[in-house]
């Protein structure tokens, strides 16, 4: 006979795990929100430090930073947003003509099919407006509502950090703030990290695009390669639009010069997923490439988007609590990055 016993604590904490465990997938949005605007605070915190320790008031501080944030922003997308929306038009007022070209090229291949007559029946007053129109709308008010939320949310971070700190530090045990620090100091490391593997891929992706899309005589190749560089933070859906938009524009050039961009943007995706994040972000996360890939995969599987946004700071805060753990077993100082010393921050000296 199996004997089972289970105390009221027990089922407290089971109780108590499985609401935990509810109101985590009911918040995981907002918890996204949270954990993104302090992955940034973190990365922009040395550089209002930086000019705190010149003079200028933390609040203004924060507002410089923030005020020029917002102006690359606007600029960058009054170079992309324009050529995207020419890019549009022609799309719309050229698709017969473009799709009797795709026929042409496909019969050479020996594929037959009737796409002028399809790009003649699209009703484009029902793709643009209505429910569709709708439909998109509100996902654009969503996101535009996140990233809002996500830069208000930051610099209320970066205003208050020393009341953060203070707060943060009263429930230390006394003798234990040097830890507290090296732990401090290694999780702002992990984040400079993270960001600088951003930095790297984005920039990648972006000088990749322009060169391919100028040497295949493509138009508006800055700006496509500005938005290839923007869409690369976001996973799965950055790849598609990023490969997505330059090769309909080559298509308006002729079917060669989209074939030639598709191929060679696909190639690029590969190599970027398979070789060169899982070894950049390795490098600046101090994380085997291996475990960069599966983090990424893992994150993906569970929670879609966010968890392949948030899966390497994770498996690197998960590395820095390993360096901890094995730090008070062997009291051998933790590993490389976990100084105080911000990657990609300014010199205080």
């Amino acid at each position: 006979m199996l004997r089972l016993e289970v105390s009221y604590r027990g089922i407290i904490v089971a109780v108590l795990a499985v609401v935990a465990v509810l109101m985590l997938v009911e918040l995981w949005p907002i918890i996204v929100i949270v954990v993104t605007s302090f992955i940034f605070m973190a990365a922009l915190l040395p550089y209002v430090e930086w000019l705190v320790a010149r003079g200028v008031p933390r609040v203004g501080a924060v507002a410089l930073i923030m005020f020029s944030i917002l102006v690359v922003i606007v600029g960058l997308a009054a170079l992309v947003v324009p050529a995207m929306i020419d890019e549009f038009t022609d799309l719309r007022d050229n698709l017969p003509e473009d799709a009797r070209d795709m026929e042409d090229f496909l019969d050479d291949f020996g594929i037959h099919m009737n796409l002028e007559d399809r790009a003649r029946d699209v009703d484009w007053g029902r793709v643009i407006s209505g429910e569709t129109a709708i439909d998109y709308g509100q996902q654009a008010l969503s996101v535009v509502f996140t990233l809002i939320t996500i830069f208000v949310l930051t610099s209320y971070l970066l205003a208050d950090t020393p009341r953060m700190s203070r707060f943060v530090y009263q429930f230390v045990p006394p003798g234990r703030e040097p830890e507290m620090d090296r732990w401090l100091g290694a999780l702002r490391a992990v984040v400079g990290g993270y960001i600088r593997g951003q930095l790297i891929t984005t920039a990648c992706i972006a000088v990749f695009t322009f060169t391919v899309l100028t040497a295949a005589g493509v138009p508006n190749a800055i700006a496509f390669a500005i938005l290839a560089g923007f869409v690369d933070i976001i996973p799965i859906v950055g790849a598609v639009i990023a490969v997505m938009m330059p090769t309909l524009a080559a298509f308006q050039e002729s079917p060669e010069q989209a074939l030639i961009v598709v191929v060679a943007l696909l190639l690029y995706q590969q190599f970027e997923d398979r070789v060169l994040a899982p070894r950049v972000y390795g490098s600046t996360l101090n994380l085997p490439p291996v475990i960069v890939l599966v983090a990424v995969l893992v994150g993906g599987q569970l929670f879609g988007i966010p968890g392949v946004l948030l899966a390497l700071p994770a498996a690197a805060v998960a590395r820095v609590a390993l360096d901890y753990y094995l730090e008070r077993r062997s009291s051998v100082p933790m590993g490389p990055g976990s100084g105080g010393e911000e990657l990609m921050a300014p010199d205080n000296e």
